[in-house]
């Protein structure tokens, strides 16, 4: 007479496995969601950058292509994030530009170091070209501090406000002055050194951001198949015990 297959042994850990499954399969599915959201931004960005630059806007779209004239207000400056560059800690300069018969614009002017180095401030019309950039959120960035004029996180509307131009547009022109040849890194996790020209360093290029998330979804979905395989062979083992 044949043994009765305990399938009790495996009900109760099933309900256990089976939500780990789940949890698994849903992260690599969102992955795959994120990667196609990722591939819109990236072609939009593309499209952005190869269109005339356009006079900036209370409706001009992100990361579109801007330029404007006008001249930049005297001290009227933030300070935006923390780069080492090379053995030089700096940050991302902000300034307000007052544009006749429009509304000022911020103006990311590159990257400047927070002691030392001659910054240029230009005096009359300057003219500046590069992308919107939108306001951003990163709840795990530091504090802002706006009565020092010292932020971490891109946020417009604050920044507007500590440099006393409340009526700014909501986003910031981010310069950019293309360079024949990039300088190459220093090592993991680094930035190249500063370079010997004026400053503040504008950006390069226009932003182009990382995309991993292919390889997100790949190693959650391995996951989710290795997990399904140690438990077949864990059922198995534990329905052949006597």
């Amino acid at each position: 007479m044949s043994r009765p297959v305990p399938w009790p042994r495996i009900v109760l850990p099933s309900f256990i496995a089976l939500p780990i499954l789940a949890v698994l399969l849903g992260l690599g599915s969102w992955q795959l969601q994120r990667l196609q959201w990722k591939l819109s931004i990236l072609s939009e960005l593309q499209a952005a950058a190869a269109r005339p630059p356009v006079e900036p806007a209370a409706d001009t779209p992100p990361f579109a292509r801007i330029a404007a004239t006008g001249r930049f207000r005297p001290g009227a400056e933030a300070m935006l994030g923390l780069e080492v560059r090379g053995t030089v800690l700096g940050a991302g300069l902000i300034a307000v530009l007052d544009r006749p018969g429009a509304a000022p614009l911020l103006v990311d002017r590159g990257w400047a170091p927070l002691e030392g180095g001659h910054v240029e401030r230009p005096e009359g019309e300057v003219a500046v070209s590069g992308y919107a950039r939108p306001t951003e959120h990163n709840p795990l960035a530091a504090a802002d501090d706006p009565a020092r004029r010292r932020f971490y996180t891109f946020d417009a509307r604050a920044i507007a406000l500590a440099l006393g131009a409340p009526d700014a547009l909501p986003y910031a022109l981010t310069v950019v002055v293309p360079r024949a040849v990039a300088a190459a890194p220093t090592g993991l996790g680094s930035t190249p050194a500063p370079s010997r020209g004026p400053l503040p360093e504008p950006a390069a290029a226009f932003p182009e951001p990382a995309n991993s998330h292919l390889g997100y979804a790949i190693t959650w979905f391995a996951l989710a198949a290795a997990w399904v395989a140690i438990f077949v062979l864990w059922s198995r083992k534990r329905l052949s015990e006597t």
